[in-house]
């Protein structure tokens, strides 16, 4: 038995759908600006940019229906609602045919943004990690496995605030596909077992506020409800 000097952490994990089992969650990789209208509401062109990547911490995941706590030295947090990839096989240099074969199930996903960080990030050609690592900034829902469901490639994707629509889209709207996202994921890291990738979010990203609530759906997949505390 390993003695530690501290404490190990515990392992962050998401709830299986339909189980009592949970999936653990080794890293977490996310697309920017990965529909075209978003990539435009941005500042973007999403007719000359390549898919681009960064990364979120493991222990950033909420289960859907905890509260998520409005994080510090913010006043400008939005939500970007997003499909979540759940990889079960790992690899290097997967190729687009064989990529959703490594797919373990998707879910819904919210990636809360520290915007006005991240501006000021842009701004002076930093890393935005402040703004998008924070602790539990990665509310997500049950993952569905893809023996159950298929891999969905189309179909609607929204997310509500206190009933009123923010965020409208379709998953045949993204302009790197999954196969062509894990693909290009493992050219750059060692892709494993437990690692999620959110695949990016349409237009309509905008503030919440503490007291409201998000809600978010796609269509074959699942929902996700998230009070602001």
């Amino acid at each position: 038995m390993t003695d530690y000097v501290v404490k190990p952490p515990q392992l962050p994990s998401l709830p299986v759908e339909g189980t009592s089992k949970r999936y653990p969650v080794r890293r977490i990789y996310c697309v920017g600006r990965n529909y075209a209208a978003h990539a435009v509401e941005m500042g973007g062109d999403p007719d000359k940019e390549p898919p681009f990547f960064f990364l979120k911490n493991p222990n950033n995941v909420l289960d859907s229906g905890k509260t998520f706590p409005y994080p510090p030295r913010t006043s400008d947090l939005h939500f970007e609602i997003e499909l979540v990839v759940a990889l079960g096989k790992g690899g290097t240099d997967i190729a687009v045919a064989d990529a959703l074969s490594h797919v373990f199930g998707y879910a819904v996903g919210i990636d809360m943004t520290r915007r006005d960080l991240q501006n000021e990030a842009k701004e002076m050609r930093r890393p935005w990690e402040v703004s998008k690592a924070f602790e539990l900034s990665a509310p997500c829902s049950a993952i569905v496995p893809a023996e159950r469901i298929g891999h969905p490639d189309q179909g609607e994707i929204w997310l509500e605030v206190d009933g009123e629509r923010r965020q409208t889209g379709d998953l045949n709207q993204l302009i790197w596909k999954v196969p062509e996202v894990i693909s290009h994921l493992s050219a750059l890291f060692e892709l494993e077992p437990g690692d999620l990738i959110m695949t990016g979010t349409p237009s309509g990203v905008g503030a919440v506020k503490k007291g409201e609530t998000m809600h978010g759906f796609i269509a074959g997949v699942g929902e996700i409800s998230t009070p602001v505390g």
